[in-house]
C-alpha cells in the first residue's frame, strides 16, 4: 500500500467517531473511491453493514443511534430519535421503561430511511414515521452519546409525537404518565410548536392532558394563538367527552366529564 493509501486508512480509521456507520456514498464524496472502500473491506479494515454502509471492523458495537449519525451528519437528514425514543434518552422516562425495546424515528415527509438502517439488527425495533404535522428541523436538541451527538427530539416535541401516535400505537395513559413528568418544559418554545402545529387532535389532547397534570408553565400558554380547529373529534370509542377541548378520551383519562 503507497504513502497517500495508507494516510487516507490511518485518516479513516483514526479521525471520525469510534461506533458511526459509515455510508459508501458519502465516502465517495470523500475521496475514498469504490475501489478503495473494496480494498478495505478486503484487508479487514471495514465491514458492510448492508447495502450502502459499513463500519470499521475495530468498532465492535455499534447501535442504531451511530446509523442516526450518519444521516444527519453525513446526509444532512432530519430523521431523528422521536416520542418515548427521545424522553428515554433525554432521561425523562427510565422510570416507565428501563430497556427500549423499539426505537421511535420521525423524519420529514419526503424522506426515506435507508434500507440498511431498516433491515439490520440493531437488537431493536425500528418504526419509522416520516410526518409534516410539525416542521422538521423545530424543537429538537442536540445529546452527547459519549464517542458523537446527535439530533433528537426535546422534551415538547417528543410528547407531541407520541400523541400523534396516541391511541393506535401508544396509550394515551401512558402518554398522560410521560407529561406529568415533564414540568420543566419552557413554555415559549411549547407555544411556538403548538402554533406551528397542524394536527388539531394532538394540540387538543396536549392542552387537555398538560392542563390535568397542573403544571405550572400551562399557565403561561396563550390559548387564544393556538389553533384547535372547529367541531368534536373522538379520539376513542366509548370514551368521555371533553366539552372544553372538544375531544372524547378514555374514561380512565377523565375527571368528573360527561360521558358518552
Amino acid at each position: 500500500m503507497n504513502i497517500n493509501k495508507q494516510s487516507k486508512l490511518n485518516l479513516l480509521l483514526s479521525s471520525y467517531p469510534v461506533g458511526v456507520v459509515l455510508q459508501t456514498s458519502w465516502l465517495e464524496k470523500e475521496g475514498y473511491s469504490y475501489a478503495l472502500q473494496q480494498s478495505y473491506r478486503k484487508n479487514g479494515w471495514l465491514k458492510l453493514l448492508g447495502r450502502g454502509a459499513m463500519i470499521r471492523l475495530s468498532d465492535k458495537v455499534v447501535s442504531y443511534t451511530g446509523g442516526i449519525y450518519a444521516l444527519q451528519v453525513q446526509s444532512g437528514l432530519m430523521i431523528h430519535p422521536g416520542a418515548k425514543t427521545a424522553l428515554n434518552l433525554l432521561g425523562k422516562a427510565h422510570y416507565l421503561e428501563m430497556s427500549a425495546r423499539r426505537v421511535s424515528l420521525f423524519g420529514g415527509e419526503k424522506e426515506r430511511l435507508p434500507t440498511w438502517l431498516r433491515n439490520y439488527d440493531w437488537g431493536q425495533k425500528i418504526a419509522y414515521y416520516p410526518t409534516s404535522f410539525l416542521p422538521a428541523d423545530l424543537g429538537l436538541v442536540q445529546i452527547d452519546l459519549g464517542n458523537f451527538s446527535i439530533q433528537v427530539s426535546g422534551g415538547a416535541r417528543a410528547i407531541l409525537e407520541c400523541l400523534y401516535l396516541a391511541p393506535g400505537k401508544m396509550e394515551l395513559q401512558e402518554c398522560y404518565e410521560l407529561i406529568e413528568g415533564l414540568n420543566d418544559l419552557h413554555p415559549g418554545k411549547v407555544q411556538q410548536l403548538l402554533e406551528v402545529c397542524t394536527s388539531i387532535k394532538v394540540k387538543r389532547l396536549f392542552l387537555y392532558l398538560s392542563e390535568r397534570a397542573g403544571h405550572a408553565w400551562f399557565k403561561k400558554l396563550d390559548l387564544e394563538k393556538i389553533d384547535l380547529g372547529k367541531g368534536k373529534r373522538s379520539i376513542v370509542k366509548n370514551g368521555a367527552y371533553i366539552e372544553k377541548y372538544q375531544i372524547t378520551v378514555p374514561r380512565a383519562l377523565a375527571q368528573n366529564e360527561t360521558e358518552i
